[in-house]
């Protein structure tokens, strides 16, 4: 299964952008949210690409999503490539 990008429903500030991001490359959502603040801060070039992400790209997390099914997928197509 391939990974995909959602806005976080459970690490969310504002609009659950930087959750959904660190979560997708699997770092703290504090190093994400530092670079977004650190982009925003000169002449603001970072807020709208946020926004842009929040409210139109990035989709909410499907009601059935979790980590746990990810994992136990991962784990299937591993056994798979073991087996072959």
């Amino acid at each position: 299964m391939e990974k995909k990008l959602y806005k976080s429903s459970t690490d969310k500030k504002i609009l659950g952008v930087c959750g959904g991001i660190a979560e997708y490359f699997e770092v703290d959502s504090t190093i994400i949210r530092i670079g977004a603040v650190l982009l925003a801060l000169p002449g603001g070039m970072g807020i709208i690409p946020y926004f842009i992400l929040g409210l139109f790209i990035m989709p909410d997390k499907p009601a059935d999503y979790t980590e746990k099914k990810d994992k136990e997928e991962k784990e299937v197509l591993e056994a798979e490539k073991v087996e072959d």
